[in-house]
């Protein structure tokens, strides 16, 4: 199999993950609930990972990194969390269902909510931002990079205008987390939702945010914490605040190996190898017959994403003829980013989203050119 839906997740992990995944699961217990080995190596990895990820993205602590499940759940504690009736929230066309869902859950709850459009293209005018900030403007939600598209968002701009207006910015990090450099405190992120299982290259089911300090979010879940146990309330404090339950220190564990991989092989070697695989796929597919592709290509800096259609055949048809003939995985269809295709003119027809990591080789990309090529013949 070519496998070509990275941006769904990385099928091609780091050897290490799997082996940090396999040693916590065979002697890691339940952090912060006792003093025996098992339990005090729990929290011993559990603070080395908030550490690690607080330096990974220039947090001003350990404490202010929370885990949850995924970038879902983190979007949703944020966004629940911080709104309520009487809010103003500004986000965009762009968002996937993970923003704009939760979004639409406060709307009927008497937030105001105003979605920035986009042009042709899937690009976003980032004065928009605070064109449309009122006396009411509680936050400011949006993706660094979309998922269907690739394009990024200026988001240190829009960070700056967000912080001129004290206004709460919140950075959906899903696609480029692990790919793009983020400094929280440099970019003036007060939320950063991330998941470990895309460009972090670690397991699936465990993500996290990042909340700066002086940031209240009620938690979207109160339960065990292992302190403070006779108090009727969830403690108050980061990162207890939002973590309650056990936490997956085994994909914790994975996440630490995962973003010390990254550390060591270098973003920007990891970053510049998929754009340098994206856009030799994308300049051998633009001259096909009947292709059109999705996003702005004129800048370098983008995600490693290329979506596209062939001709009028549905992007479900042409996804599975290429797995089916070819043996090269992709996605097709809507891609949880509705507002987005209605933007771009493809709500009935989807999308084929190819998208890529560093571990494909140069080889697979050409194969998957070829195939487009016979399907257009």
């Amino acid at each position: 199999m070519i496998y070509l839906d990275n941006a769904a997740t990385t099928l091609q992990k780091p050897k290490q993950v799997g082996e940090a995944v396999a040693q916590a699961m065979c002697s890691l217990g339940n952090a912060g609930r006792g003093v025996h080995e098992a339990t005090l190596g729990a929290s011993r990895v559990i603070f080395e990972t908030r550490k690690n990820l607080a330096d990974f993205f220039h947090g001003e602590s350990p404490r202010q990194i929370a885990f949850t499940s995924n970038s879902t759940e983190s979007l949703n504690t944020a966004i629940k969390g911080t709104l309520q009736g009487g809010d103003h929230v500004i986000t965009t066309e762009l968002e996937h269902n993970s923003v704009l869902r939760p979004l639409y859950e406060m709307e009927k709850k008497g937030v105001e909510l105003t979605i920035i459009r986009s042009d042709e293209k899937g690009c976003i005018d980032v004065q928009d931002f605070e064109r449309e900030i009122r006396e009411n403007t509680r936050m400011i939600v949006c993706t660094h990079g979309s998922n269907l598209t690739g394009n990024l968002v200026d988001i240190a701009r829009v960070g700056e205008a967000a912080r001129r207006h004290q206004v709460i910015f919140c950075v959906d990090a899903s696609q480029t987390a692990g790919v793009f450099p983020i400094d929280v405190q440099e970019m003036k992120i007060d939320i950063l939702c991330f998941t470990g299982h895309k460009g972090l290259l670690g397991p699936q089911g465990i993500g996290g945010m990042y909340v700066r300090e002086g940031i209240g979010i009620r938690p979207l879940k109160s339960g065990g914490s292992g302190v403070q146990t006779y108090r009727r309330e969830h403690p108050a404090e980061m990162p207890t605040v939002l973590e309650a339950g056990t936490l997956n220190g085994h994909g914790i564990a994975g996440l630490n190996a995962a973003v010390d991989y990254i550390r060591k092989t270098g973003m920007d070697v990891i970053r510049g190898q998929e754009q340098d695989l994206m856009m030799r796929f994308y300049e051998g597919v633009k001259e096909i017959p009947g292709i059109r592709i999705y996003g702005d290509f004129s800048k370098s800096e983008r995600c490693p994403i290329v979506a596209l259609n062939l001709g009028e055949y549905d992007s479900s048809e042409v996804s599975d003829e290429l797995f089916m003939s070819y043996g090269i995985a992709t996605r097709p269809g809507a891609h949880c980013a509705p507002l987005m295709h209605k933007a771009l003119g493809t709500v009935e027809q989807g999308a084929v989203r190819f998208s890529f990591s560093h571990y494909n080789k140069e080889e697979e990309i050409d194969a998957a050119i070829a195939a487009l090529r016979d399907l257009a013949d």
